[in-house]
């Protein structure tokens, strides 16, 4: 059995004691086998020092941030002498789609990386030049069936993965399954709010059917939905962990903290975390922990996925069956 403990979107700048970031999660974090978090934004020796002070293990560079390459490619040094893992970006397409792979208890764990959210040029990684592993998708504008009626209603969004980004994700995922007891499939995607874009479902549910184990998802600042598909997890978006934005001080502060325990009797488990006053990352807990997690039920629902909340921490029901 291995325990790996997933958090959503990581910036760290500005700190005069970075090795303190994540202080506060220090108890959720260090019982862990495994500790993974996506990292937006350029790193520097100094800010490593808040990953390794938390024990993180591997972080995917696949976002919207990791640009310029050249600025990605160093954050991927500082990466490399700080003994942390890494997926989602590399020096050409074949090193941005690699999985990182990490071995605990005599067992593999491949992490896979890709964004949906990406600068408008250059940032992509190709067979010669260095950048992101990319899943991006269309956008359509369906009219209102009832626009003839009512004139003015907004159109319907309509959003589907590229097929080539599509295909290159399935074929990943099966190859990493083929040569590693579990894959994990980081996808940093979506809008802020509750709403799902179709391109997120398709994507996930793509991931789950080429083998993935779970799909962590972060990039739209907000907790989204978990569902339960094919009997392993698509976690839509864990929202922000520890972020020094100074655009967002004070805004889309609530995370998750996702504690997933792989084997015969796999077991996902959620902890709403919060930046307070200070910019700093804490757990909830009492009632704000609560009105937290039951919101993430309520949204889970309407993915037919049911969670039971008790005593700060939600549980996922109907994992491993039908797998």
């Amino acid at each position: 059995m291995i325990t790996l403990v997933l958090g959503g979107d990581v910036n760290v700048q500005g700190r005069a004691t970075p090795s303190t970031a994540f202080e506060q999660l220090d108890p959720l974090l260090k019982g862990a086998d495994l500790r993974f978090v996506n990292l937006e934004g350029p790193l520097d020796a100094k800010a490593a020092e808040a990953l390794t002070s938390a024990g993180i293990d591997v972080v995917s560079c696949a976002n919207d941030m990791t640009h310029p390459p050249a600025a990605a490619m160093a954050s991927l040094a500082v990466l490399d002498r700080a003994g942390i893992a890494h997926c989602g970006a590399g020096a050409n397409l074949d090193a941005a789609h690699a999985p990182a792979v990490l071995e605990r208890s005599g067992e593999k764990v491949a992490f896979l990386a890709y964004t949906s959210l990406r600068r408008a040029h250059g940032q992509a990684a190709q067979s010669g030049s260095p950048g992101v592993a990319q899943a991006f998708a269309t956008t359509a504008y369906q009219p209102d069936p009832r626009v003839a009626e009512i004139p003015g209603r907004p159109p319907l969004v309509r959003t589907t993965p590229v097929p080539e980004h599509l295909e290159r994700l399935v074929a990943d995922v099966k190859q990493a399954k083929s040569a590693n007891d579990h894959v994990v499939v980081s996808m940093h995607w979506g809008l802020p709010g509750a709403d799902l874009t179709e391109y997120q479902v398709t994507y996930g549910r793509a991931a789950i059917d080429a083998g993935a184990d779970l799909v962590a998802g972060h990039g739209s600042h907000t907790i989204q939905a978990v569902e339960v598909y094919r009997g392993r997890p698509i976690l839509y978006s864990l929202g922000n962990l520890v972020f020094d934005w100074p655009a967002m001080r004070g805004r889309h502060i609530d995370g998750l903290l996702a504690g997933c325990m792989f084997g015969e009797e796999p077991r996902l488990e959620l902890i709403p975390v919060r930046r307070n006053a200070d910019n700093e990352c804490e757990p909830l807990a009492g009632e704000e922990a609560g009105k937290a997690l039951r919101y993430l039920a309520d949204v889970s629902a309407l993915r037919s996925t049911t969670l039971s909340v008790r005593d700060g921490i939600a549980s996922v029901a109907g994992l491993g069956v039908g797998a």
